[in-house]
Parts: C-alpha cells; sequence; structure tokens
C-alpha cells in the first residue's frame, strides 16, 4: 500500500515554526510583543504625544480677566494731581467693605419687602379700627415703605461702585470725567461725583 503524502497545510505549519524558531521568538512571544506595542502606543496617545512621539506640551491655564485682579484695577485707577495712587491693599479693603454692605443691604431690603407686604395685608382686615388706628397703620406702611426704597437706592449704589472698581472706572466723576479723588473715596466709597460736580448738583 502506498503511503499518503502529508498535507500541505502541515508543511505549511512546520514551515512557520522552524522560521519562529530560527528567528529566537516562538508565536507566543510573537504575539506578547505585538499586545505590548499597542499598549506603549496606546498610553502615548493618552499621555498627549503627537506623530513624531513627543508629548505635546500642556495647554497653558486661561488668566483671569485683568478688569477683575484687584492689583491690575488699581494699576489703572486716577488720582488728583496732589495724591498718592491707589495701592491693591487700599482697593482691596474698599472693595471687600462695599461687598459686604451688598450682602447687607440685601438682606435688610428682604426683611424691609417681608415687613412692607405684612402690612399691607393687615391694612385690608382694617375695616373696624377707628380713625387713630387707621393712621398708624399708614404711617407705618409709608414709614416702611421710605426704608426699603432708600436701601434699595443704597444697594444700586453700591452695587454700581463694585462694578465700577471691575471694569476698572473707579475713580472717574461721572459729571466732569475727572479723577474724584482718592481722599473722597475712601470717605465715601459710593461717591460718582467729585466735590465740584456735586455741588453743582446739590445747588439744583
Amino acid at each position: 500500500m502506498e503511503k499518503t503524502q502529508p498535507t500541505r497545510k502541515r508543511t505549511s505549519t512546520r514551515r512557520s515554526t522552524a522560521e519562529g524558531t530560527s528567528s529566537g521568538q516562538t508565536p507566543t512571544k510573537r504575539a506578547t510583543t505585538k499586545r505590548a506595542s499597542s499598549r506603549q502606543t496606546a498610553a502615548e496617545q493618552a499621555a498627549g504625544a503627537d506623530a513624531t512621539g513627543q508629548v505635546a506640551p500642556a495647554q497653558a491655564e486661561e488668566r483671569p480677566n485683568a478688569a477683575t485682579d484687584l492689583a491690575e484695577s488699581a494699576r489703572l485707577l486716577v488720582v488728583r494731581p496732589e495724591e498718592e495712587p491707589w495701592t491693591p491693599e487700599e482697593l482691596a479693603e474698599v472693595y471687600h467693605e462695599l461687598a459686604d454692605d451688598v450682602s447687607r443691604l440685601k438682606a435688610e431690603l428682604h426683611s424691609a419687602t417681608d415687613e412692607l407686604a405684612d402690612l399691607l395685608r393687615d391694612s385690608g382686615d382694617g375695616a373696624g379700627d377707628d380713625q387713630a388706628d387707621a393712621g398708624s397703620k399708614t404711617f407705618e406702611r409709608e414709614h416702611e415703605m421710605s426704608l426699603a426704597n432708600n436701601t434699595r437706592e443704597m444697594l444700586e449704589q453700591t452695587e454700581r461702585a463694585v462694578a465700577r472698581i471691575r471694569n476698572g472706572t473707579y475713580g472717574v466723576c461721572e459729571g466732569c470725567a475727572n479723577p474724584i479723588g482718592k481722599a473722597r473715596l475712601l470717605a465715601f466709597p459710593r461717591a460718582t461725583l467729585c466735590v465740584s460736580c456735586k455741588q453743582k448738583e446739590e445747588r439744583r
């Protein structure tokens, strides 16, 4: 009986095995090397490596807006010729004082609004009140309304001053565009007019 020839598939397998052995790497070793290379490439990509294999530099963090930086704002503020320039510490003290006033005035306005709402609600239930009680309630309502309006106006002025510090226009007179004066602002941080323009306004 004749012997059958071995199939080409087995010959191909032996050749592949022999080639792998002669190169010093078994098929298992080559597969392991390929997986390691794939992992290294993925790690490089995750680290931001570019096509040349060098890691791209990290993007610089965005700098905050200079208008909100008190040190930069202090440098930009105008003063009268006889005055020293603003220091960051001086401006920071004024800024924090105004910011605290904003919080306080908001709380006061909220309380005054609630009190006024209670008075208005009670006024509808006073059909049987005598003339003295009705007059007393009317006075209380007008008093609370006046307090609320004054608090609201002061809050608006304070928030405006804070905004002017942030955008670098703090200390400029809104009447004549001349410096208000550092001394005046330290005494009245909400001031928007210089002394001359304020006097003209009061004479009207």
